[in-house]
């Protein structure tokens, strides 16, 4: 049976950049991409700030670009999802449903998934006016008066965020208080363009090609009201992808804990990279990074 020097698993920038790096040090890289390839980027139409695109670029475009240059150099790409790891064996195992593959180190780079609301057209409009990330899309609503749904303190710093550029800022919490902690709150209710709207929830995402506005339910009356804007900004949190790892991988809230500055887990051999271990930045180019990281952190590993 093959024994793989590096096995990677997740194909967003992390993972895709943990496999060029690694082909390129000739480590014969096999990445298992999954069903739903490309990470969080297969949903983000216009990508302006990642280096290199003075224009942008669609974001499933530069997952392709990536894709091709991870293959180029010889990565081995199987479109399928892990059901199932053992990590602490030597070599490490991983199965896709009955089939097992072994390696000697494996990269996670599984990423992390944006909580929605769960509503039709907040899935339909995504990327067309709705938004799970205010650092990656704010630029894109100039002078728009936006809405923002969350209470924490990401939530918080999102909504200051887009005041650089939206008109004024709609902040709708189901609650009479803010879970954001008392410097984020401050903040947020001394800037003039965050207005709030308590006690309510949203129930539907408006607009036929993008968004016009937003549907608004009291929770205490049951009172029903359209709310117009330009952009909806979902901020309710993230979920990393690591139930696969439960048990095997030090954790805190779900994200794999790293060692320090490297990419090492609490298991030797075992790396991680990208949004699955970073909670804090989650950008496209800092996975990318981390994926570069780990790849080295593997081949040094390999060379000991």
């Amino acid at each position: 049976m093959t024994i793989y020097n590096v096995i990677i698993i997740g194909s967003g920038p992390a993972g895709l950049t943990a496999a060029i790096y690694s082909a390129r040090a000739n480590l014969k890289p096999l990445l298992f991409e999954g069903y739903q390839a490309g990470g969080q980027l297969m949903i983000t139409t216009d990508v302006e700030n990642y280096p290199g695109f003075p224009d942008g670029i669609m974001g499933p475009e530069l997952m392709e670009l990536w894709r091709k240059q991870a293959e180029r150099f010889g990565t081995e790409l199987v479109t399928k999802d892990v059901t199932r790891v053992d990590l602490k064996a030597n070599p490490k195992k991983i199965w896709v449903g009955e089939e097992l593959f072994e390696a000697k180190t494996v990269i996670i780079s599984t990423g992390a998934t944006a909580k929605l609301l769960g509503l039709e057209n907040e899935k339909r409009l995504m990327g067309k006016g709705v938004s799970a990330c205010a650092t990656c899309d704010g630029a894109f609503f100039k002078n728009e008066k936006l809405v923002l749904v969350g209470g924490g303190d990401t939530a918080m710093e999102e909504a200051i965020f887009l005041t650089r550029f939206a008109s004024e800022v709609t902040v709708v919490h189901r609650r009479a208080e803010l879970r954001a902690s008392k410097i984020m709150q401050e903040r947020a209710f001394k800037n003039p363009k965050i207005k709030f709207v308590w006690n309510s929830a949203i129930i539907d995402v408006l607009g036929e090609n993008s968004v016009t506005g937003v549907r608004i339910k009291n929770v205490r009356n049951g009172e029903e009201k359209d709310f117009p804007c330009g952009g909806f900004f979902v901020a309710i949190g993230h979920e990393p992808n690591t139930k696969l790892f439960y048990g095997q991988l030090e954790m805190k809230n779900g994200y794999i804990l790293t060692d320090g500055k490297t990419t090492k887990t609490n298991i030797t051999g075992v790396f991680a990279a990208g949004d699955v271990q970073d909670h804090y930045y989650r950008q496209a180019v800092t996975a990318a990074g981390t994926g570069c990281m780990a790849a080295i952190d593997a081949e040094r590993y390999l060379e000991e």
